[in-house]
């Protein structure tokens, strides 16, 4: 039962959109409260609130169960792959799956910017060359890198063997440096998306600030306009106590 919440919630939560994420996850966390299942409320107050970009990914699986196998089933075979021909084709096949996969992830989004585009590519790729990534997808909590070259471990952990030394045909030299180029464009292109992430963070940051300064300026106008109010009837009870306290007087003498 605690699994099946969970489940259920992780499936709401990470395919709704991201600025619904607290209010219903707060909503769902009672309700499991209210079910008798403490565990599963605090299982749930812990998922954390995707960004744009983890959303997005997230989105795209959960609507889509094929996009999971074809990510796993391609980077299998990348990891059994020996090199040469092989390697290059599924490399090629590689770079079409991303690419037509992000493509379908925001192709109902209006204008998705750079920034954003850039982080789902690399979560794809890297969901393909990590599995522990993989195995994340559809409760991202924010977009992934692979750091590695290549696809590093086996999928025990265990290292993967070097290749075979021998002197590269002038052909194979030449695609390998071609190779090194790319993971160099990829690596700075990777760098240039963190900047932009980092940029895109920072300025929801500044927009939220700017939020609360509005609204403490906002309530501060306010505490002032309801002060000079109380100061004007202050002022006009005084006036009518002076009055009635010289026309007792008079009255009096």
């Amino acid at each position: 039962m605690s699994s099946d919440l969970l489940a259920d919630a992780e499936g709401e939560l990470y395919s709704a959109d991201p600025d619904a994420f607290t209010a219903r996850r707060a909503e769902l966390a009672a309700s499991a409260r209210d079910a008798g299942e403490p565990a599963a409320a605090k299982q749930i107050t812990a998922l954390r609130k995707p960004t744009r970009s983890a959303w997005v990914v997230n989105r795209l699986v959960r609507s889509d169960p094929e996009v999971r196998s074809r990510l796993d089933t391609l980077g299998a075979d990348l990891r059994e792959a020996a090199g040469g021909d092989r390697l290059r084709e599924l490399t090629a096949a590689r770079s079409r799956l991303v690419d037509e996969l992000t493509r379908k992830a925001l192709q109902d989004l209006p204008a998705p910017p750079a920034a954003l585009r850039e982080d789902v590519t690399a979560t794809l790729d890297a969901a393909i060359a990590d599995p522990e990534v993989a195995a994340r997808l559809g409760r991202l909590a924010r977009a992934e890198q692979y750091a590695g070259f290549g696809l590093g471990t086996l999928p025990d952990g265990a290292a993967a063997p070097p290749p075979a030394r021998k002197t590269p045909k002038p052909a194979e030299a030449e695609t390998e440096r071609e190779d090194r180029r790319q993971e160099k464009i990829k690596a700075a292109e990777r760098a240039v998306a963190d900047a932009d992430r980092d940029l895109e963070s920072a300025a929801e940051a500044e927009r939220g600030l700017e939020d609360t300064a509005r609204r403490l300026e906002a309530e501060l106008a306010d505490a002032r306009q309801r002060l000079a109010d109380a100061r004007r009837q202050s002022y006009r009870a005084e006036s009518r106590r002076q009055r009635a306290a010289q026309q007792l007087s008079r009255l009096t003498e």
